[in-house]
Parts: structure tokens; C-alpha cells; sequence
């Protein structure tokens, strides 16, 4: 092949110009480059997004084909399968190597595997490179070689040996290939339509690397000074809300770490706020970890206990949870909140997830299912691995006789019903004393707050202390070969 032959870079996750490795090494020799998005849904194993994924990923690639423009480049955009389609641009363009960031699901590995196979067979270059996590998998370890189970020890370990790279800003100019073929955005259909559902994304969300980079800006300047304990209150806004972004990769968890430790170097006053966001990097590195090490998590237990447990099939329970129906005002709360922006705070995301496994006794995998189509920061390693952790059957996991009170945990993270009052409109109106247990409230008071129980609100479609024992007994009742 030709010395000047172009290179292409294959986006995927890594939706950015800067500090993005691949792009800067097929920049470094000043051959033209081919910028390529492949739309692939046909791989084996290789998880579709779901739909608020894909109104992001839309949103998200028009945001990169215009900071491509801008260096003179355009992004091509091909949909299929991925070794097909890059054979056939290396067969149209000549094209002698091929650039790629890492990605670390089980079907992206083996996609990525047979791919680098037939292309090198072929004569092709082959380079990938780490752009989305601190560490590579396979470069830390336990002291007797094998993954870490356990987060705090895995944490310990990272800050021993992680060390940011050298930033590496994007060039002002990169030589373009004319004239290659692509498919037009729109054709992609990512966007939902006949309904148009995702008003409410786009009045939460400024998609693309400069929002990224804005967002985490804004966040670093003041909030992060409260984040220790605000990250836990959803009624105020006390989290950084990158993970759209870490996940499409439009920010780089080096940028975010370099951004947050200078404040801990410096002995700024948010340093203790910077040291907490800096753990919760490690613990998407840690899930990441777990994922390439233990494949099978995707959708077996992690412990064998739990393939045992009695899950029940409750279609109308999972619908009301699946709306925000259960009459629980924190748990509805927070799963509207996801149906209309594609994210939920934290703490709720832990409230929820125990009302689903633990109250209503419903499988794991169909809250893993539900977060994968309405999230937008929808990652495979850690939608799994965070269900996982929340039904007690993960590595490292919260043990499944912790069963948040949705009742206790709303008085405490939401102490004014600001949050409820916000996703919940109907109890509006409420006093606080009554706002996260308003079957509770006196007639009087719910006459004046206008709201009837069965009426307005659903009455609650469980009863949360009972749910708690009948959980625990079936929990006591498993065989333990795991423990």
C-alpha cells in the first residue's frame, strides 16, 4: 500500500477530538484520515442501544461531524455490521491502517478480535488504544494475580498506580479524504418519532464534548465542594451528571481526573469533594473491571446463591414501577424522572432498584433491562454491575437484607419533598411531615392538598414492612454455596 494510503479512525465510544488516542496517533504520521462512526447492530453479542441511548448517540454524533468540520474533516457515517463494512471502505479508499479505542463488553472483544484478524491478515495495520478507562483490565491485580472482587482494595490499588497520561489536544487541521461515501444521520432513525417522547431530554440535556467539558467546568467551580453529602440528596444539585458523557466518551476519565485531582494537589477547599468523584471513576473502572474478568455477569448471578431465588412474575407490579405508579412518592419519583430526562439520581437509582428486587420480588434482569432503554448514560458494565450490587448477588455487593425503606430513605435524602414535589405533582401540595407517606395523612389534610389516595396518587401496591419479611425469609431459605 501506498505511503501516503489513509488512515481510518473507527469512533465508537470515544465521541471527541480531544485527548482521544487513536485520533492522535493516525494524526501523527500527516497521512489524510478517514473519521468513521459504524452504526452496528448485526455484530454477535454485540448489545443494540436502547432508545434514550440512541436519541443521545444521535445528538452526540452530529455535535462530533462539527468539531470534525472545523479541522477540515467529515464524519462518515456506515451502518451494518463492522468487519464488512470496514473491509469495504479499506477495498474503496486503500486505506493501509486501521485506529480504534478500546472497548471492553464481551461481544465488542470478540467483534474487535475477529476484526483486527482479517484486517491484519489482509495487510492491514491494526492499532487500539485505552481512551475510556483509568486502567487497562488486565493491569491491575490482586497481590496473587487474579481481579479484584472487593471495590475498596481494587480502589486502593488504582491510586497506587494510576498515572494520567500527557493530555493530548486534537490538531488544528487534519487531512481529509475526499469524496467517501457515508450514510446521512437522519437515515438512522435514532431519533423517536410518532411519538416524539424525548422532549424532556432535550430540555435536560446539552449533548457533545464542549457540553461535556462545560458541564464538568461548572460542576468543579462550586458543587463539588458539597459533593460528599449532596451527592446523596436528590433534591438538590449536588452530582456532576457526566456519565452521558464518560459513557459516549465525549470526556475522557483522565481529562475528569486530571480536572479534580489539581484541586486535591493544590489543598483547594473542594479537595474533599474532588477526592469522592475521584472513587466514583474508580468504581465505573471497578464495574469495567469486573465485566472483562467475568463476562458471564451480563446476565448470570454473580453468586450461584441467587440462581435459586423464587423471583415472581408480576407484570402489573413491574408496569407500576416501570410508570411511577407504586404509590411510594420517592420510588415514583425518580422513575418518572427517568422517563422524561433519561437519567436519575444515584441514591434513587439505589431506592428503586431495592423496591423492584426486594418488595416486589422481581427479577434483576428486568430492571437492568428497563435502565437500558430509557438511560441515556445506559453502560453495559455498569448497569449490570450496579443491579447486581442493589439485588445482592454481585461481587462486592450490598447484602440483600439491606432493603431500603422507601418511607426512611425519602425523609432522609429528600427531607422537604423537594425532589417528590418535583417528578410527583399531584402531591405537591402536601405538607412535608406527610409528603414521602401521604396514606398516612388525615382526611383534612389530604382534602387541603388536594389529592385522593386511590384517586389522584395510587395507594401503595405493596406494604413495605411485610414485603421486607417475606423477602428475608426466602433470602434465609437459599442454599449458601457461595458464602
Amino acid at each position: 500500500m501506498s505511503s501516503d494510503a489513509p488512515a481510518i479512525v473507527w469512533f465508537r465510544q470515544d465521541l471527541r477530538l480531544t485527548d482521544n488516542p487513536a485520533l492522535a496517533a493516525a494524526c501523527a504520521n500527516g497521512r489524510p484520515v478517514i473519521a468513521l462512526y459504524i452504526l452496528d447492530e448485526e455484530s454477535e453479542g454485540v448489545r443494540p442501544p436502547g432508545g434514550a441511548s440512541r436519541w443521545w448517540l444521535h445528538k452526540s454524533l452530529e455535535s462530533l461531524a462539527l468539531s470534525l468540520s472545523e479541522t477540515g474533516q467529515r464524519l462518515v457515517l456506515r451502518r451494518g455490521g463492522a468487519l464488512g463494512v470496514l473491509k469495504d471502505l479499506v477495498r474503496e479508499t486503500g486505506a493501509s491502517s486501521v485506529l480504534w479505542n478500546r472497548c471492553y463488553e464481551p461481544g465488542a472483544i470478540a467483534r474487535d478480535t475477529a476484526v483486527k484478524s482479517v484486517l491484519q491478515s489482509a495487510g492491514v495495520d491494526v492499532e487500539s488504544f485505552n481512551a475510556s478507562l483509568l486502567l487497562e483490565p488486565w493491569q491491575i491485580e490482586t497481590g496473587q494475580g487474579g481481579p479484584y472482587k472487593v471495590f475498596t482494595p481494587f480502589w486502593n490499588r488504582l491510586r497506587e498506580l494510576h498515572r494520567p497520561p500527557t493530555l493530548v489536544e486534537p490538531a488544528a487541521r487534519i487531512p481529509a479524504v475526499p469524496s467517501v461515501a457515508g450514510d446521512d444521520l437522519d437515515q438512522w432513525s435514532l431519533l423517536p418519532d410518532k411519538p416524539d417522547w424525548a422532549g424532556g431530554l432535550r430540555d435536560a440535556w446539552e449533548v457533545g464534548e464542549a457540553a461535556a467539558q462545560q458541564r464538568l467546568s461548572a460542576f468543579l467551580d462550586a458543587p463539588v465542594a458539597d459533593y460528599p453529602t449532596d451527592r446523596d440528596r436528590p433534591d438538590r444539585p449536588g452530582t456532576s451528571c457526566l456519565s452521558p458523557h464518560l459513557h459516549w466518551g465525549e470526556i475522557g476519565p483522565h481529562q475528569v481526573w486530571r480536572a479534580a485531582a489539581s484541586l486535591i494537589y493544590a489543598g483547594d477547599p473542594r479537595s474533599g469533594g474532588a477526592e469522592s468523584l475521584l472513587r466514583e471513576l474508580a468504581w465505573r473502572d471497578f464495574n469495567h473491571h469486573l465485566l472483562f474478568h467475568f463476562p458471564t455477569i451480563v446476565t448470570a448471578n454473580w453468586r450461584p446463591k441467587f440462581d435459586a431465588f423464587p423471583w415472581r412474575d408480576d407484570p402489573q407490579g413491574l408496569a407500576a414501577w416501570q410508570c411511577g405508579q407504586t404509590g411510594y412518592p420517592i420510588v415514583d419519583a425518580g422513575m418518572r424522572e427517568l422517563w422524561a430526562t433519561g437519567w436519575m439520581h444515584n441514591r434513587v437509582r439505589m431506592i428503586v432498584g431495592s423496591f423492584l428486587v426486594k418488595d416486589l420480588l422481581t427479577d434483576w434482569r428486568a430492571g437492568e433491562a428497563w435502565f437500558w432503554d430509557t438511560l441515556v448514560d445506559a453502560d453495559l458494565a455498569n448497569n449490570v454491575g450496579n443491579w447486581q450490587w442493589v439485588a445482592g448477588s454481585g461481587a462486592d455487593a450490598s447484602p440483600f437484607f439491606r432493603i431500603f425503606n422507601p418511607v426512611s430513605q425519602g425523609e432522609k435524602f429528600d427531607p422537604q419533598g423537594g425532589y417528590v414535589r418535583r417528578w410527583v405533582p399531584e402531591l405537591a401540595d402536601v405538607p412535608d411531615k406527610w409528603i414521602h407517606r401521604p396514606w398516612d395523612a388525615p382526611a383534612d389534610v389530604r382534602a387541603a392538598a388536594n389529592f385522593t389516595l386511590g384517586g389522584s396518587y395510587p395507594r401503595p401496591i405493596v406494604d413495605h414492612a411485610r414485603a421486607r419479611v417475606r423477602a428475608l425469609e426466602i433470602y434465609k431459605s437459599l442454599s449458601d454455596p457461595d458464602d
